[in-house]
């Protein structure tokens, strides 16, 4: 294995991790498929004040962590198969 494949396998590692506390940290939705239909005069506030929140700010880096360990992964695929040409 060369530097950059241990260099991206350490980032997916760590990107791993991370992601899975900052899941964890996140409030549970006890409403679960509930609340997609569920229409209360709060929702207007809750759109309001949502990207202030840590829940919220939790999920964008969920988002974020997500896309990036999705990338790392094929980044390592293509280093796989440069290696194997």
């Amino acid at each position: 294995m060369s530097v950059c494949e241990y260099i991206v396998g350490g980032l997916i590692l760590g990107f791993s991790v991370f992601l899975i506390v900052v899941i964890m940290l996140q409030e549970s939705n006890s409403n679960g498929l509930a609340s997609v239909n569920e229409s209360t005069s709060d929702s207007f506030y809750n759109t309001q004040s949502k990207g202030r929140t840590l829940d919220a700010k939790l999920a964008r880096l969920t988002k974020i962590s997500a896309v990036l360990l999705i990338v790392l992964i094929v980044l390592l695929g293509f280093l796989y198969q440069y290696k194997k040409t």
